[in-house]
């Protein structure tokens, strides 16, 4: 079975839960929106060890920006259709890699000097990872909900501010 790491899932939500969190600010005052590691841990059910120690592979990446300080946290470095599940899968777990002979697999096989399919599993790899290239974390972001009822993000200039308290 091919099975992605949980490790990765994690990351796919932890992005997702950065870019709500972008859309859900009103950025007027010019200061770029940042996420804490326990902030993200909080609203997504992911335990923080397990969040900060995928927002440090995120950032070795480059798919997320680490900034330190009181006012510290993450946020993405791009949008997230701009961003593929290749990407996240490379960046917690390494290169995309079916079998142990695959260009850019982890180890050697037991039996590669008799093996009878040794190199062919590049085609399949290849097909799987350009298959991952074309799905954007946008495309997984609103995956879930029908066609029908998906609307475009407003501008930022329709989002409202909260009221004050009276």
């Amino acid at each position: 079975m091919l099975r992605l790491s949980k490790l990765t899932d994690y990351a796919v939500v932890v992005l997702i839960r950065l870019a709500d969190a972008d859309a859900g600010v009103c950025r007027a005052s010019g200061a770029e929106p940042v996420q804490t590691s326990p902030g993200i841990a909080a609203a997504t059910g992911v335990p923080e060890p397990t969040v900060a120690k995928v927002l440090k592979s995120l950032a070795g990446a480059n798919l997320v920006l680490s900034l330190r300080g009181a006012r510290g946290g993450y946020r993405l470095a791009r949008p997230l259709a701009a961003v593929s599940v290749a990407e996240v899968i490379a960046a917690v777990d390494g290169p995309i890699a079916l079998t142990a002979c695959v260009d850019g697999g982890l180890g050697g096989c037991d039996v590669q000097g008799m093996c009878a399919v040794k190199g062919r599993w590049d085609l399949v790899n290849e097909a799987i990872r350009q298959a991952l290239e074309q799905i954007s974390l946008e495309d997984m972001r609103t995956a879930s909900v029908p066609p029908a009822f998906r609307m475009p993000p407003l501008p930022h200039a329709a989002v409202a501010e909260p009221a004050a308290a009276v």
